[in-house]
C-alpha cells in the first residue's frame, strides 16, 4: 500500500500524503515515492507545477507531515537494519531535489509540520509557494529526541531573520502560521476552510496565477508571538555558547526567559551544543554542503556510541516507545558537555570521494 497518492490534473502534478494514523510521518517508501513523482514530472511537459498536501481526520487536510518515522529509527538500531542509512541519504537527496526544482512547487502546510515535514516544505526554490493556515503547528523539535534539526534545517533556520533560527533549533518550540511568516518559513496564510477550493484551482493556470497574486498582495493575517519576542530572542540567542544562553536566560528574571531556560534544560545537553554549532556553520554554507555535513552528523547520532547508548536512541525511547518522557541524557547537564564531544559530530566518517551525498550540487 502506497501512502503517497499522485495524479496529474489539468496542468498540475498533485501529491497527497495519506498516512493519517501516523500524521503522515515519512517512511523510506514514502521518500522514494515522492522522489519518483518529482523526477517524473520534472521533465513532463504536461506538468507545469507541483502541489503537495497532507490528509488526515481533522481540518480540511489534517496533518501535513509530522516528520520522519522515528519508531522505524528505534527498531532499525535494535535490528542493525541497513535501511536506516538509506533513509537519511535518500531523504536529504529529496530535500535537495525540491530546493532546485525547476517548476513551481506549492506546499499546503495545514496542521502539523515538523522535522521531515519541514524538509519537504521549506526548501522550495524561487518558484515555491508555502501556504500556512490558522491550524499550522510548525516545529523542528529534534533536540527533544537527542537529534538535531536535520533535513537541511541548519540551512533554512540559519536564514531566518535575526536569531530566530537558533531559538527554533535549540528549543524546538511550536510556532503558528503567522510566526512562520515572520520567520520566513511560509509565504502566506490562508483560512483552512478555503483549502479544498484552492487545491482544485491549482489544476489550472489562471487559478494558480490568482493564488500567487493573492499571496503577494495579502500574505496573511494573525499575531506573531515571534515578532513580539524578537528583541529578546535576538539578544539571548546571539550569545556564543549554549551555556552562555542558558545562564543569561536564568539570570534575566522575566517569565519568558525562565520558561525558555526551563525548556532548554529538558533537551539533550549534548545535542543542544551540537545544534548551535550546526546552525552557525550552516549560515555560511550552500544547501548541498549543509546536507553533506548533516549526513555526517546523523551517522554519528546513531553510531558514535554503540546502539542504545546514543542520545537519539534514548530520546526516541523516552518520547515514542516507552513514553516515560524521562530521557537519561549523557552528559546530564549543559555545563558538562566538552568541546571534544561536539567536534566529534563534525568529522566526516567518509572520504569525500565516497560520501553518500557526494553527487549533490
Amino acid at each position: 500500500m502506497s501512502y503517497v497518492k499522485t495524479e496529474v490534473r489539468g496542468s498540475a502534478g498533485l501529491i497527497t500524503l495519506d498516512r493519517p494514523k501516523a500524521l503522515n510521518a515519512l517512511s523510506l517508501e514514502m521518500i522514494r515515492d515522492l522522489t519518483t513523482a518529482l523526477l517524473a514530472w520534472r521533465d513532463d511537459p504536461r506538468v507545469e507545477r507541483v502541489a503537495l498536501r497532507g490528509m488526515g481526520k481533522e481540518g480540511s487536510f489534517g496533518a501535513f507531515c509530522a516528520g520522519g518515522d522515528i519508531r522505524f529509527f528505534h527498531q532499525a538500531v535494535l535490528a542493525g537494519d541497513p535501511r536506516l542509512e538509506d533513509f537519511f541519504t535518500e531523504e536529504y537527496t529529496l530535500n535537495h531535489l525540491i530546493h532546485g526544482y525547476p517548476k513551481p512547487y506549492v506546499v499546503v502546510m495545514d496542521g502539523i509540520v515538523m522535522g521531515g515535514g519541514m524538509g519537504i516544505s521549506a526548501h522550495g526554490g524561487d518558484y515555491s509557494l508555502r501556504i500556512a493556515t490558522e491550524r499550522t503547528k510548525m516545529a523542528m523539535p529534534e533536540t527533544n529526541i537527542g537529534l538535531f534539526p536535520d533535513v537541511g534545517g541548519g540551512w533554512f533556520l540559519a536564514r531566518c531573520p535575526g536569531r530566530i533560527g537558533e531559538y527554533l533549533a535549540l528549543t524546538g518550540n511550536l510556532i503558528t502560521g503567522a510566526d512562520a511568516m515572520d520567520a520566513g518559513l511560509a509565504d502566506g496564510v490562508l483560512p483552512s476552510a478555503e483549502l479544498p477550493t484552492v487545491w482544485e484551482r491549482l489544476a489550472d493556470d489562471e487559478g494558480f496565477a490568482a493564488l500567487r497574486e493573492r499571496m503577494r498582495r495579502t500574505p496573511g493575517t494573525g499575531t506573531s508571538a515571534l515578532a513580539a519576542q524578537r528583541a529578546d530572542i535576538d539578544r539571548f540567542f546571539a550569545l556564543p555558547t549554549v551555556g552562555a544562553i542558558v545562564a543569561a536566560l536564568e539570570a534575566d528574571g522575566s517569565a519568558w526567559s525562565a520558561e525558555t531556560a526551563a525548556v532548554l534544560r529538558k533537551r539533550s545537553p549534548l545535542m543542544l551544543h551540537v545544534t548551535l554549532e550546526h546552525v552557525r556553520r550552516a549560515r555560511h554554507m550552500k544547501l548541498a554542503d549543509d546536507l553533506r555535513m548533516e549526513r555526517d552528523m546523523v551517522r554519528h547520532c546513531f553510531h558514535l556510541r554503540p546502539g542504545s547508548a546514543g542520545e537519539t536512541f534514548e530520546g526516541i525511547r523516552a518520547l515514542a516507545v516507552d513514553k516515560d518522557h524521562a530521557p537519561r541524557w549523557n552528559p546530564a547537564r549543559i555545563e558538562d558537555v566538552t568541546p571534544d564531544m561536539v567536534r566529534a559530530f563534525f568529522a566526516s566518517p567518509w572520504p569525500a570521494h565516497a560520501h553518500p551525498l557526494r553527487h549533490l550540487g
